[in-house]
């Protein structure tokens, strides 16, 4: 692909300056060259938005929902061509390529049957000549800066809620899947968008990324990345006396097997939790923490299926997983696998890259798990990994496990395996999580309930259908009916 900026209508090939993307699965082969945008183009796509933001406001909430609905049509028309498209740029298997594909399509239904749904509410006046009404009013331009991991699902979160409510958007994509990015913004071209409701801007976080979310047009940044990102873009924003952000960043999430699991479930969730997309989610587990009666039965049965799986070829219907993303990813899985053995964990299987038939060109990674004693000053089952890397941590008794969970700067997701109803309300009480599973992954968000997570996860104000409150403001608007002024808490309307 040859690939170009989208500012208000038009496609734009940018300057000389430009980034390659190849394939994580071969290295080897180049899928596409793009335009890095400096601060003037990223200058024009916020003043652009800016200047589309007054009639896009004034266009009907329903009409905009109809809009969206289209876009949902077609995103079901192309599941296909963007399945094959995700396991080139991003390596995900066809399966999860496609459920991905579905994740987005619902996330936009979902927001098209919000548009003819009440926007406020009416509350009570002391008054009984007034009516108090609550509404929400769009904030105005919104930054979406989005992940390379749900390069389709994450930034239709952020883009369908912010449209839907009446924002205008600038969309700048990871630059490992810039070629999902394109094909998204086509779509949204013909389902009528538009001009300069929906910019594209291609180029790296540290240059295009920030002159984005440091412009002072920008009334909202919307970001899912990195812990280190993220606090950056924290600190943007408050030093702006309007700027708002809504952030979901890293995570050290869990798998908790209680000492009633059924075992047979735990194995299942944990393998699915810590490695599927090769453990590159947010919410991937990093660490299983298993009751010690129940440990080595666990582990033996875990490590058994984990050898079994298939990492290979994305298009290979037989594939588990694909690779990780890049060799720099690569590299740091590798190093904690090292880091692990240096912190005396016992290893079970050592993990290391792939180099069989269709492995070798490409970034593929075979599963490294151990068993290891929880010590707070331990980094590889404190820090995030993002690659297939698992902890066995056992514990004692259930407030142990708990200090273990919560014993990392993170709090994003967390699965609990147990058949007693009172530690499934214990865990959802003590833990710190934005999500918990009970009896299921730590993985398998919906798009109808909030995502995000709290301390160095997330910042409170979720995406997906929590987004509404991060790129709206709740207005008041009191009216009075009467001839006269009649003033709450008893205050006199006097005039002398």
């Amino acid at each position: 692909m040859n690939g170009r900026h989208y500012l208000t209508g038009h496609w734009h090939s940018g300057g000389s300056r430009r980034f390659s993307k190849t394939n994580p699965s071969d290295a080897n082969q180049t899928l596409g060259e793009y335009p890095i945008a400096d601060a003037a183009t990223v200058d024009r796509a916020v003043l652009d938005a800016r200047a589309a933001f007054p009639a896009w406001r004034r266009t009907s909430r329903i009409r905009r929902g109809e809009i969206l609905d289209r876009l949902a049509k077609l995103i079901d028309r192309e599941i296909d061509a963007f399945a094959r498209l995700m396991a080139q740029e991003a390596g995900k298997v066809l399966g999860e390529a496609k459920a991905e594909i579905v994740e987005a399509r619902h996330m936009v239904e979902y927001v098209v049957g919000t548009a003819r749904q009440p926007t406020g509410e009416i509350l009570a006046s002391e008054v009984a000549a007034k009516d108090l009404a609550v509404i929400r009013k769009p904030r105005g331009v919104v930054a979406v800066i989005t992940p390379w991991n749900f390069p389709l699902a994450v930034p239709l979160w952020m883009i369908a809620p912010s449209l839907l409510e009446g924002n205008t958007v600038v969309f700048k994509p990871s630059e490992e899947t810039p070629g999902i990015a394109e094909r998204l913004v086509e779509l949204a071209i013909e389902a009528g968008i538009p001009p300069g409701v929906l910019q594209l801007v291609h180029g790296t976080g540290e240059e295009t990324g920030d002159a984005l979310a440091r412009h002072p047009e920008i009334d909202v940044i919307c970001f899912t990345g990195s812990y280190a990102v993220g606090s950056q873009l924290r600190q943007i924003a408050a030093a702006s006396p309007h700027k708002t952000c809504a952030l979901e960043m890293g995570s050290k999430s869990a798998v908790i097997v209680c000492e009633d699991a059924d075992l047979d479930l735990a194995v299942q969730a944990t393998l699915l939790s810590a490695f599927k997309t090769s453990g590159q989610r947010c919410v991937s587990a990093g660490r299983a923490i298993v009751h010690a009666s129940r440990e080595r039965e666990f582990t033996d049965r875990l490590v058994a299926f984990a050898q079994a799986l298939r990492f290979g070829d994305p298009l290979d219907a037989a594939s588990f997983a694909g690779p990780l993303i890049n060799q720099s990813a690569m590299e740091k899985v590798l190093s904690y696998n090292a880091l692990a053995a240096a912190e005396k964990a016992e290893m079970l299987l050592p993990g290391g890259r792939l180099t069989g038939a269709g492995q070798a060109a490409g970034w593929f990674l075979s599963p490294c798990i151990y068993r290891q004693q929880h010590s707070p000053t331990l980094r590889t089952i404190r820090e995030e990994v993002f690659g297939p890397h698992l902890a066995v941590i056992p514990f004692a008794s259930d407030d142990e496990a708990v200090r273990i969970y919560n014993d990392t700067p993170f709090g994003l997701s967390l699965g609990v395996i147990s058949e007693d109803f009172r530690r499934h309300r214990f865990y959802r009480d003590e833990c710190d999580y934005g999500m918990c599973y009970i009896n299921l992954p730590c993985i398998g968000a919906e798009v109808h309930v909030p995502f995000g997570g709290v301390k160095q996860s997330g910042n409170g104000q979720p995406s997906a259908a929590g987004l509404v409150d991060a790129v709206t403001h709740r207005v008041v608007v009191t009216t009075n009916h009467e001839r006269g002024i009649s003033m709450a808490q008893g205050l006199s309307s006097r005039v002398k």
